[in-house]
């Protein structure tokens, strides 16, 4: 399966900036992307894998592709071609997280214990492939439906890292899409016809982040440069505690 290559400085100047500015990659980095399926991490590894080849960052870097088998039914074949079209080899984790989080615990809320449980495996499956760096498809929309989420729920005014070091796991925790908006991250899987695998999550597009993005995207109706404003906000360095390392679970 061949897969378009435009060149669209839309999408890959915003990237470049968050990697230089945050010096979120380095020379010989060998970095995990954590893939779901969702529109989210499908365009990160296609976006990191045009920046690597074509060395837009004037270095190289590896990539690795990993997945988690949730223990939904869910048919993961588009995307392992999709990634086996970019010319890498999906490495896929079997988990019983579902089982875990909605048949033995109960959870009302299960989003937090999913998202700690991802982590932790995600961490631990890198570490074992010699990942030094994972990346995360969080985008700009995630960014800002974060910090109202810390903010209205736990009054701290704040958002997670751009780069994260995790001693623990001696991982390096990145989010190049950080610049990009969601909807343009939209417009591109359409445009170049990349697949998106369908969530089977019982509470996807059920949780309080789902509310949050549409207050945000409420609020832009208004104010239609609060994305922009929020970017400055973020370089301008508002604070040294903007970001936060006390995430709320954030879904791709």
């Amino acid at each position: 399966m061949s897969f378009k290559k435009k060149d669209n400085q839309t999408y890959y100047n915003p990237i470049r900036r968050a990697v230089l500015q945050h010096q979120m990659i380095q020379p010989g980095d060998k970095v995990a992307i954590g893939m779901s399926g969702g529109k989210d991490s499908t365009s990160l590894l296609y976006f990191l894998d045009m920046i690597s080849k074509q060395q837009r960052l004037g270095f190289e870097f590896e990539i690795v592709p990993i997945t988690l088998a949730m223990g939904f039914d869910m048919d993961i074949s588009p995307l392992q071609e999709f990634v086996e079209g970019l010319g890498y080899e999906l490495d896929i984790v079997p988990t019983n997280i579902a089982q875990v989080v909605f048949d033995i615990r109960e959870e009302r809320s299960p989003c937090s214990l999913c998202a700690k449980l991802r982590r932790g495996i995600l961490y631990k499956r890198a570490k074992e492939v010699g990942c030094n760096k994972v990346a995360l498809g969080h985008h700009l929309d995630d960014a800002i439906e974060t910090y109202f989420m810390n903010f209205l729920f736990h009054g701290q005014m704040a958002s997670f890292d751009p780069i994260s070091y995790l001693s623990k796991t001696d991982i390096t925790l990145i989010r190049p899409l950080l610049y990009v908006e969601e909807k343009q991250i939209i417009q591109f899987i359409q445009r170049e016809e990349l697949p998106v695998i369908f969530n089977p999550c019982p509470v996807d597009k059920k949780t309080k982040r789902e509310e949050i993005k549409h207050l945000v995207n409420e609020l832009a109706q208004t104010y239609p440069d609060i994305r922009e404003k929020f970017i400055m906000g973020m370089e301008q360095g508002v604070a040294e505690n903007f970001w936060t390392k006390s995430l709320q679970s954030v879904e791709d």
